[in-house]
This record gives structure tokens, C-alpha cells and sequence, in this order.
């Protein structure tokens, strides 16, 4: 069923499901970008404590994904995590509270850009270690299927964290126990500043088939076919076939962080151009929506007006809430555990 390179998926040219789920699928994405824009803003005018580091671009890949998952399924995120965090289901108020570090925020302010998580959707975390969220994602599908649960598990990282001997540990783990959990290759095309093709030598699946593993390869700006792969994937790892492995194609329209401003050096203007221009996800959606006859223009104005709406409001809250208190120090960075149940030495 896959060769050295992966299966290429493709999306259906006709609708297959509900207007409601096309819509909601355009929504998200549009979400996504509108929170990245203000994230943005809030940074660059110094409102906005740490480094972040914008998901623009790949907005298809999150979404198609989550899209497929049930609220009960988990997903685990990275150091570019905005974009899971929202198309896994959290609202913007709780996330601008957080990467403000107010009270209010999903992590009481603690976590911040890099550490953001919504366990109440099933978003267990992003992490600012690259790569250092595959071992929680592969713990949290041993607990599904050690449970008998039906809930399954996707990973994201990027393609920079194929470099990172974790990820071939833990996918050996998942063949070997037949893991539902699905490990999600975000190929943005760099490894920060670096060329993907300059630090990861050969096919980038061909290593997730070497553990027994099927592997996909799909276009990540196309959200159709990112959704309908995964779909499948999700209900063969229901029925105990899983692990998977996917490689997403997609580009990021801003730096590696957004201190990375001058991309010369590294990626050309010309380069950047084109896949804002020619294979944007969210274009790319809106003229399908309208071709099928799903939406007008005026319709789909109208929505991007609302969400555009909907985050400068949400900014607004976070930036009037609250800091927690000082007393809070402390929280959270320790179980709370009686002392006399402690054994020390074995």
C-alpha cells in the first residue's frame, strides 16, 4: 500500500460531507490566522512577554486533522502550537490570556506561547523541547489502548524533530504494540533557518516504514485532502490498526520565531511569495466553498468580519484581566502528596 516515498493522498474534487463541516473547517482556519496576526501584534509592540512562534501558513494541516478527531481524542503540540491549540477546540480569551500571562489564561498565565494546553478538549500540551512531546503522545495512546479505550492519539512536530532519536524509540514501541496514534510531520520546508533537504538525508516516511509503520504523504495546504486522510486513519486506529505516520507539506509564512525577520539569508522573497500567493489554504478553501456552491463571497466576507471581530475583542479582555497573584508562585509545580506515604531507597 506505500512505497519508499509514502502514499500521496489526495483530496475529492465533490463534497462528501455535511456544508456544516466544510464551513466549520474554513472557520477554523480563519480563526487560526486572526489569532496569529494579534499574537503577532501583541510581540512586536512589546505587550507580550517570551518568544513565539507564528502557525500562519499551516493552518490546512491543524485543522484537517483535529477536524477528524472527537473532543475525547488526544493530541500533543510543539513550540508552534497556536494554531492545535485552537483547531482542537480552546477560545481565543483563554489563549490571549495565557500568552499575556493572566490569571485567566488556560495555564494561569505559567505556560505562556510554548507551553500552552486545554486538557478539557484533549489538547495535553505543546513544549518548547523539539520533539519532546512524542513520548507523551505515545504514553497517552499505551493508556488507550491499556484501558480499552477507543480514543486515539495524534502527535505534531515538525520536520526538524525527525533529527531528534526519540521519535525512532517511540515509533518502534508503537509498531511492536500496535499503538493508535497517529505521528503528524509538519514538513514547513526549514528546520529553522536550515533546509530540510540539508539535514534530513533520504525519505522522511521511508523511515516511519522501516518500524512496519504505514506512512502518507499529503499536501498541507489543501485542508480537503489533509481531513480526508486522516478520517481514515482515525477510524483504522479505532479498529486497532494503527500506529500511522503522515508527512504534511506545508511552508510558514513568518520566521522561525518572530524575532527572525530578515529571511534573506536563508529563503527568498520570491520563494515566500508564491506560497502566499498561490497555495494559500485559506484562498484555496474560499474558492472551493464558493465553486461547489457552498458559500457566496458575501457570505464568506461576511464570516472573516465576525472572526476578525471576535479576536480584537478577545485581545481586549486579555489585555484588561487580571496577573495571578503572587502567592501563586508555587502552584502546581508539586503534587500535593502526604509525606508519610514516601518511601526513599526501595
Amino acid at each position: 500500500m506505500t512505497s519508499k516515498t509514502g502514499t500521496k493522498a489526495k483530496s475529492k474534487a465533490k463534497p462528501s460531507l455535511a456544508k456544516e463541516e466544510y464551513m466549520r473547517m474554513y472557520t477554523q482556519m480563519v480563526r487560526i490566522r486572526n489569532f496569529e496576526d494579534n499574537a503577532n501584534q501583541l510581540y512586536l509592540s512589546a505587550k507580550m512577554p517570551g518568544l513565539t512562534h507564528m502557525y500562519s501558513g499551516e493552518e490546512a494541516v491543524a485543522v484537517g486533522i483535529c477536524e477528524a478527531l472527537k473532543d475525547s481524542d488526544r493530541i500533543t503540540s510543539t513550540h508552534r502550537g497556536h494554531g492545535h491549540c485552537v483547531a482542537k477546540g480552546a477560545n481565543y480569551n483563554e489563549m490571549f490570556c495565557e500568552l499575556l500571562g493572566k490569571q485567566e489564561g488556560y495555564c494561569r498565565g505559567k505556560g505562556g506561547s510554548m507551553h500552552i494546553a486545554d486538557q478539557s478538549h484533549g489538547n495535553l500540551g505543546a513544549n518548547a523541547i523539539v520533539g519532546g512531546s512524542m513520548g507523551m503522545a505515545t504514553g497517552s495512546a499505551l493508556r488507550s489502548k491499556l484501558l480499552g479505550k477507543d480514543d486515539v492519539t495524534v502527535c505534531f512536530f515538525g520536520d526538524g524533530a525527525t533529527a531528534q532519536g526519540l521519535l525512532y524509540e517511540v515509533m518502534n514501541m508503537a509498531a511492536l504494540w500496535q499503538l493508535p496514534v497517529i505521528y503528524a510531520c509538519e514538513n514547513n520546508g526549514y528546520s529553522e533557518y536550515t533546509k530540510t533537504e540539508e539535514i534530513a538525508a533520504g525519505s522522511i516516511t521511508a523511515r516511519a516504514e522501516a518500524f512496519g509503520i504505514e506512512a502518507f504523504q499529503v499536501d498541507g495546504q489543501d485542508v480537503l485532502a489533509v481531513n480526508e486522510l486522516t478520517r481514515k486513519l482515525v477510524e483504522r486506529c479505532r479498529n486497532d490498526e494503527g500506529p500511522f505516520f503522515v508527512e504534511l507539506m506545508t511552508y510558514r509564512y513568518h520566521g522561525h520565531h518572530v524575532g527572525d525577520i530578515n529571511r534573506e539569508y536563508y529563503r527568498s522573497k520570491e520563494e515566500e511569495s508564491d506560497w502566499k500567493n498561490n497555495r494559500d489554504p485559506i484562498i484555496r478553501m474560499r474558492a472551493w466553498l464558493v465553486d461547489q456552491g457552498l458559500a457566496t463571497e458575501d457570505e464568506i466576507e461576511s464570516l472573516n468580519n465576525q472572526i476578525k471581530d471576535e479576536a480584537k475583542k478577545a485581545v481586549a479582555y486579555a489585555e484588561a484581566a487580571p496577573y495571578p497573584d503572587t502567592s501563586e508562585v508555587d502552584m502546581h509545580v508539586y503534587a500535593e502528596t502526604d509525606p508519610a506515604t514516601l518511601r526513599v531507597g526501595g
